[in-house]
């Protein structure tokens, strides 16, 4: 699973001819039994997706990037947790909308990115930027103090004008509080606590586990999901608690390291109702 951006501080690396901007692999780590086996990036042609299809050949015409814009304007950011929890919502949004859905006006768009190396890119917009992003095809989540839209997935090399032009960088955001315990029940994407990652790369991560935790939940899992408004939390785990997450074989995003971290630094935990009883007790087997 990847994201993609344009500067080391935008969360990517590698940088796509023609693209003007950074394509970063993201392995990611789960379970069969979960629904998929999630193998790190990039594969052989020939091998399974994260989508659970064959992978084709990649090169840079062929691959597609998921948008995600954060609004962040001067005098009002959003607080960090607020943005993380956002970006989740809005992947899961994309994911669930009958937009998507097979016959949708994205579902091609989705299913090509799905198909290929999943990437992500957040960038902010204020003002007119942003206004000029509400106009363009999208769907906008609001969750506490922030707003952020995603956008059908668009070639690594063919982005829209108003999208391409909005900055990767000065996504940096705090919360002026203790974020509050999840609610009982909720699902939690756990941020690992060793790591120190902008606002903007966090929210790329936040939005990898939860597109995790919707594959690895059957159509019960996500009616029920459904039905709670895809409610998540995001919460940064205790550092006494992040080995055991991490090896209880719930999905995790490891992170390739091209910028940022360290390669194969695992970033986020899923952990959904669906998985966290079955498999909290799966000892570490990397």
């Amino acid at each position: 699973m990847n994201e993609a951006s344009g500067q080391r501080d935008g969360y990517g690396a590698a940088e796509a001819a023609g693209a003007g901007e950074a394509a970063e692999d993201v392995r990611t780590e789960g379970t069969a039994e979960a629904g998929r086996t999630f193998t790190g990036a990039p594969e052989a042609p020939g091998a399974v997706s994260e989508a659970g299809r064959p992978r084709r050949d990649e090169d840079v015409a062929g691959q597609r990037v998921l948008p995600l814009v954060v609004r962040i304007e001067r005098a009002a950011p959003p607080e960090r947790t607020d943005a993380l929890e956002a970006a989740a919502l809005a992947v899961l949004t994309l994911l669930d909308a009958p937009q998507a859905a097979p016959g949708g006006e994205w579902a091609e768009a989705v299913r090509a990115w799905e198909d290929g190396r999943i990437r992500k890119v957040v960038r902010r917009a204020r003002g007119a930027e942003w206004r000029r992003v509400l106009a363009l095809p999208g769907l906008t989540v609001t969750h506490g103090t922030a707003e952020v839209r995603v956008h059908p997935p668009v070639p690594l090399d063919a982005w829209p004008r108003d999208l391409s032009r909005l900055q990767v960088s000065g996504t940096d955001l705090s919360d002026s509080a203790e974020p509050a315990p999840p609610a009982p029940g909720e699902p939690v994407l756990w941020v690992n606590p060793g790591l120190a990652m902008s606002a903007g790369k966090a929210m790329a991560q936040a939005g990898h586990a939860a597109q995790l935790a919707w594959w690895a939940g059957d159509e019960g899992a996500r009616r029920a999901w459904r039905e709670r408004g895809l409610a998540v939390a995001v919460r940064t785990a205790a550092p006494g608690d992040w080995g055991a997450l991490a090896g209880s074989g719930l999905p995790v995003v490891r992170d390739a390291g091209f910028t940022e971290i360290e390669p194969g630094s695992r970033t986020v935990v899923a952990d959904v109702p669906w998985l966290r009883f079955a498999f909290r007790q799966v000892p570490d087997q990397t």
